[in-house]
């Protein structure tokens, strides 16, 4: 099987920079600072627009844990719906019971609600209250693909979990890889089993701002630079997918 890499992007110009990279698929979400939620109407229809790449859009209503309240879980159908209807190839979501288990049945609604797209399950796997009992609940909800970072901050970190991951999923059902993705270990995480990454690949670029109120931030105090962008880098999209075909 040929190694696959997947983006996180957070915009439209960081999916060119993924599709001219050689990336297999993106995974589309807002807001870097809650680790991804669902994206808007009209960031989904231009990312739509890019060609030669898989589209994956997160659905997640907010930040924090993965346990949501009814009226949460009917705007994830709804934004379920959105994506389909906008072209997306595929969705990413997760969600947990209070006890840190998979709630099988409303992930089950959603995959039959995403039909004929894709479904990736997020991190909330991480967070999961028993990994390989998660494992097995996410293959019962038809779900084929787990995004994790061996329930660890990083891949490094985690790197034993995923290669018991890989173990235990054998064919057929894909372990991704991420959080801390780099270069420099897709050698290390392909000898562990892995064959599908995740990455955001990114470069910060400086804000084309030159006025800047010294007295007034937007965002949470101490939280990220607000005169900073992140975007996904094509030339280290490039390199990784180079490297990934050399393994």
């Amino acid at each position: 099987m040929r190694p696959e890499l997947e983006i996180c992007c957070y915009s439209v110009d960081s999916v060119r920079a993924a599709a001219c990279g050689g990336a297999d698929r993106v995974e589309l979400c807002a807001s870097p600072p809650e680790g991804g939620i669902t994206p808007s109407h009209a960031t989904i229809e231009l990312a739509r627009e890019v060609r030669g790449i898989k589209l994956y859009v997160i659905i997640r209503p907010r930040g924090g844990d993965f346990c949501y309240s009814p009226l949460e879980f009917n705007i994830m159908k709804r934004d379920i719906e959105v994506a389909g209807n906008l072209g997306a190839d595929g969705v990413v979501i997760g969600i947990l019971q209070p006890d840190g288990h998979i709630d099988k049945a409303r992930t089950r609604e959603l995959v039959e609600l995403a039909r004929p797209m894709d479904i990736t399950f997020h991190r909330a796997f991480d967070m999961s209250a028993d990994p390989a009992r998660a494992l097995q609940d996410i293959y019962e909800t038809g779900i084929r693909r787990v995004l994790s970072s061996g329930t660890r901050n990083t891949v490094d970190e985690g790197l034993p979990v995923l290669a018991d991951l890989a173990r235990r999923a054998g064919q057929g059902f894909g372990i991704m890889a991420g959080s801390g993705v780099k270069l420099h270990n897709l050698e290390a995480l392909h000898r562990a089993g892995i064959r599908q990454f995740h990455s955001s690949a990114s470069k910060t670029l400086p804000s084309a701002m030159q006025y800047r109120n010294p007295h007034i931030q937007m965002g949470k105090e101490g939280g990220v630079d607000e005169y900073a962008v992140s975007v996904a880098d094509e030339n280290l999209i490039r390199d990784m997918r180079r490297g990934l075909d050399q393994l």
